[in-house]
């Protein structure tokens, strides 16, 4: 979990810290700096002393370090608690650039959907670009006379760029709705209907947005919802609008790397492609399939990437940018890479579930049936009636299927991390999570259970006497508190709730009409349980950072209710999964807008037209991409540029899942998958108590629930950029860090949103000029930087036999 502020626990009590990138420094008597202004500096430095030159807005001399312990410190003293309410962000330049971003950031997070490795579009990128883009339209665009004062009436201010970037940010999120979607032409005879797909996608995405709203009095008001994760993009919009001088220094920066970047690309993504993954290793034996699994990486599903280099930005950064990860998450996930070549080797090389009768890598589903070097495809249309629901006695028939034994590692591991976490933040963050459930008090709780607490139509508190009431309330957020002081009004309950119900009455219809086998009580559960997930694990996020992923818990619960019925299982999780991940998002977006002192209605608005522009933009480029690429979305190993293994995932699960009996419950063929959820909540346990009796700071850096997490992490992809990951990682967390800290705090960030920005723009040109994302794929000839991968991988790795 990436941030910008290092909370290090000082107290006896230990505490997982969250991640860091900044200190804060008193202001010194002398310079009579403002109070909460903030200076950068190195949450890692040597030394007690920290001297800046004088003279300068916001200088601080010499002085010990003050670390930051809470989330009070963080809200008071790194985010300005300071508000110009005169600042209009309703303007030209925040529609066009918020729109036009919107449908960028849309688009390009749908390609990355259908990646090798899964990539996410960078917030702070678009929050730079954004504020390159509105500065330019601020100097080119006439300022003078009527058409002045509606198109650039003043200087590009704050808001006017949170509003963008929040819009931007809602779009760029990938609509699991489309998954479904895709699963159903590649997979289920086709899409019933495009029409209803379009809504079905909206539905989805605003059902988790209007149930965030509704828990904002949880999930976003209160000072310990810090959303960590928001803190990188909210120091950067401030820094970027307070310090203009340090601004342009930046921004050059940006400038630089953003074009050697984008020129650099074109050669690992289209003219010289086996940069994407060296393997010295490989280029000596080219022969040796065990060097394949071991070393290999640089195509889908080959293999686990030891010791490769990559020299492609695109995958390096796939799972988050190293140079954002902070040293003790960086070190966690090295052991958990580590555990996880030693897992999925010695699963594969001990033929457990009858490792070696299937691919190294794969996700799709197998059967017994063997072609003469693999078993074939399992093909599912055997098991599966007119109304797409599997008949028993054509499964008693054909069989079961089987799945790889890396997969079943994947499974198993992630779903010991899932429970792993709870336990793990209950012994190591107690204080924070009983803070911040302080709400389920049963005085609280009750009131839920009022019938007046829901009669917004009723004048029930005067805004004097609401204002008088939340001015005394020591756990809300003073940014919140500022905005009620400057009267901004609040968004009505009631608009977010209107959403729900529309988007849930939509979702119904359009379930029905797609012939989804979810029945209305399933989905009614669905919302419930997003409810329930998102007051529970939305509060978790919202106070430690750290993202749960909850799909297989819901593809779990659907397979028990809904039994033989593979497209209700993803539907169900559809509107459980995917509406829980859109209102952890609009959840964090809403309290950057608090951050930032938007008014309320205005982050409504731009939430709303980012959710609904990037459920549509989700699902036109969903189209396009299958209709023209679905053969290699169907294949096990996909292309260097297109794959479908996230469509697979979710297809093949929902599948094994609906036959629950025969494959995961206790006496099944993969009993450990479920068995997994106990062994979680044992793991942490260990440690904790080394900790307690010893106090030894190995035991508390190890976080074991994410070492889990990282045990599967290999799973599927291409897997050769891991090492460059880690190079990067710990070149910038550990050495430029410790030795170079001023050079570390000016331009770590910046430096890390152009590599993203100019690497994720020339993948956009790139999918629509020449690698057939609006049709007809153009590849560079082939010569020994682009070899053929039909009978090579890229990296000249032993290719896998060919299977069904």
């Amino acid at each position: 979990m990436a941030s910008g502020i290092e909370l290090q626990p000082t107290s006896s009590k230990s505490k997982a810290p969250l991640s860091s990138g900044l200190e804060i420094l008193e202001p010194d008597s002398k310079t009579g700096a403002a109070s909460g202004s903030i200076k950068e500096v190195p949450a890692y430095h040597d030394s007690d002393d920290y001297s800046l030159h004088e003279g300068t807005t916001g200088d601080y001399v010499a002085r010990e370090h003050k670390i930051v312990e809470t989330a009070e410190d963080i809200v008071n003293q790194v985010l300005t608690v300071e508000d110009d309410p005169t600042l209009n962000p309703w303007t030209f330049r925040m529609f066009f650039l918020g729109f036009g971003l919107s449908i960028f950031a849309s688009v390009l997070q749908e390609i990355f959907y259908f990646k090798p490795q899964t990539i996410y579009v960078s917030s702070v990128f678009l929050c730079v670009i954004a504020y390159v883009l509105g500065e330019a339209m601020a100097k080119v665009l006439p300022s003078k006379g009527v058409i002045g004062s509606y198109l650039n009436p003043h200087p590009f201010n704050m808001k006017e760029h949170a509003a963008i970037t929040l819009m931007a940010s809602a779009a760029g999120q990938s609509a699991l709705a489309t998954e479904v979607l895709a699963a159903q032409e590649l997979w289920y005879g086709g899409y019933p209907s495009k029409v209803l797909g379009v809504f079905i996608t909206l539905s989805s995405q605003l059902i988790g947005y209007g149930i965030a709203g509704l828990l904002r009095e949880v999930l976003v008001y209160p000072t310990k919802m810090l959303w960590p994760v928001n803190l990188p993009v909210t120091t950067l919009l401030e820094s970027l609008h307070k310090d203009k001088i340090a601004a342009k220094q930046r921004i050059k920066i940006f400038y630089i790397i953003f074009i050697v970047v984008f020129i650099w690309e074109v050669f690992p993504e289209y003219l010289f492609p086996v940069l994407e993954g060296v393997s010295i290793f490989c280029l000596a034996d080219q022969k040796n399939l065990v060097f394949t699994n071991l070393f290999g990486g640089a195509s889908g599903n080959e293999g686990l990437g030891i010791l490769s280099f990559c020299f492609d930005w695109q995958y390096v950064a796939s799972l988050g940018s190293p140079l954002w990860l902070p040293l003790e998450t960086l070190t966690n996930n090295l052991i958990g890479y580590i555990g996880c070549v030693i897992l999925f080797m010695g699963l594969y090389y001990g033929n457990l579930w009858r490792a070696q009768d299937f691919p190294f890598l794969a996700q799709v589903l197998f059967t017994g049936n063997s072609n003469g070097t693999y078993y074939e495809q399992y093909n599912q249309t055997l098991i599966l009636n007119s109304k797409m629901e599997i008949d028993q006695t054509l499964l008693d028939a054909v069989g079961p299927p089987h799945l790889t034994a890396t997969y079943i590692g994947y499974l198993i591991t992630s779903n010991a991390g899932f429970t792993a976490t709870f336990v793990h933040m209950l012994l190591w963050n107690y204080d924070e999570i009983k803070a911040g459930w302080a709400w389920a008090k049963p005085s609280n709780l009750r009131k839920l259970l009022m019938l007046k607490t829901y009669k917004f139509w009723q004048n029930q508190e005067t805004p004097e006497a609401r204002l008088a009431r939340k001015e005394a309330d020591p756990n809300l957020d003073p940014h919140y508190k500022l905005m009620l002081r400057n009267l901004y009004e609040e968004t009505p309950i009631w608009w977010w709730g209107a959403v729900v119900v529309i988007a849930w009455a939509l979702g119904l219809g359009c379930l029905y009409g797609m012939d989804s086998t979810l029945p209305w009580w399933g989905f009614l559960m669905s919302t419930i349980l997003t409810f329930i997930c998102v007051l529970f694990f939305g509060a978790q996020m919202g106070i430690t950072g750290f993202q749960f992923n909850i799909q297989p818990i819901c593809q779990m619960l659907a397979g028990y209710m809904f039994k033989g019925r593979p497209l209700a299982n993803m539907y169900f999780t559809c509107y459980t999964y995917n509406a829980l991940q859109m209102a952890e998002v609009l959840a964090k977006d809403l309290k950057t807008g608090q951050y930032m002192h938007l008014a309320p209605r205005a982050t409504f608005f731009v939430q709303i037209a980012g959710c609904i522009l990037g459920a549509l933009f989700n699902y036109i480029m969903m189209i396009s991409i299958v209709d023209n690429q679905g053969t290699i979305l169907k294949s096990i190993l996909g292309s260097n540029i297109w794959s479908g293994q996230n469509v697979q995932q979710f297809n093949t699960l929902a599948i094994a899942w609906s036959m629950p009996a025969e494959l995961f419950s206790i006496g099944g063929r993969y009993e450990w998958v479920t068995i997994s959820y106990l062994i979680g909540f044992i793991v942490p346990v260990p440690f904790w108590l080394a900790y307690r009796y010893t106090k030894h700071p190995f035991f508390k850096y190890m976080n074991v629930s994410m070492i889990l997490w990282y045990m599967g992490w290999l799973f599927v992809g291409i897997n050769a950029s891991i090492t460059m990951f880690f190079i990067v990682g710990f070149l910038s967390q550990w050495f430029v860090r410790r030795r170079y800290p001023e050079l570390f705090v000016k331009y770590n960030y910046i430096v890390s949103a152009a590599l993203d920005g100019g690497t994720q723009v020339l993948v956009f040109i790139l999918t629509f000029a020449v690698f057939g994302g609006s049709g007809k794929a153009r590849p560079f000839p082939t010569w020994a930087g682009n070899p053929d991968t039909d009978t090579h991988n890229l990296d000249y790795c032993m290719p896998n036999p060919a299977s069904g």
